[in-house]
This record gives structure tokens, C-alpha cells and sequence, in this order.
């Protein structure tokens, strides 16, 4: 299994889940975990995902989905899995 961590941050509005989801699972990527906050009408939500599935390249779902963010006015990080536990290692 191939992980990676996704996180959206913005001004909190209607569907943000619903699109972020939707574009996931089009791609064939599973959501293993996920959390979500709305703090003074900020939203922040992190996943982890399930990624082995996906059938475009990784650079290619990091691209549409940094678009996506645009579209719906967050920002969506994706990060592979061992990356991101390199960077947040004590």
C-alpha cells in the first residue's frame, strides 16, 4: 500500500468535502483516515490515502488536485507518505 498525506486549508464554504472526495475517488484513491476542523470559519482538514490504486502519475494528481484548491479558493497540499514523516521526524 502507497501513502500520502492530503491537506486543505481555506475559508470555510459549501462542498469542499464533496469536491475534494469526489476528485479522490474518481482517481481511484482510497481515504484511510481523515480529520477535519473549523476554527473562527477557517477549515482545515488532513487524510491520509491510500494511493496504489490511482492510475495517473503522482505529480499529475498533485497538480489537479493544487487546480482543484484554486477552483473551490483553498489550498490542497499532497505529500507522500515517507516525505512527510521525514519532515516531521524529532
Amino acid at each position: 500500500m502507497k501513502k500520502c498525506i492530503v491537506t486543505v486549508l481555506g475559508k470555510d464554504t459549501v462542498g469542499i468535502i464533496a469536491r475534494v472526495c469526489t476528485y479522490l475517488a474518481d482517481n481511484k484513491i482510497n481515504i484511510l483516515d481523515i480529520s477535519q476542523t473549523i476554527i473562527q470559519g477557517y477549515f482545515n482538514m488532513m487524510m491520509i490515502v491510500d494511493v496504489s490504486g490511482m492510475e495517473k502519475d503522482f505529480r499529475v494528481i498533485c497538480d489537479e488536485m493544487d487546480a482543484l484548491g484554486v477552483d473551490i479558493g483553498v489550498t490542497i497540499h499532497c505529500q507522500r507518505e515517507e516525505i512527510f514523516e521525514k519532515m516531521h521526524r524529532l
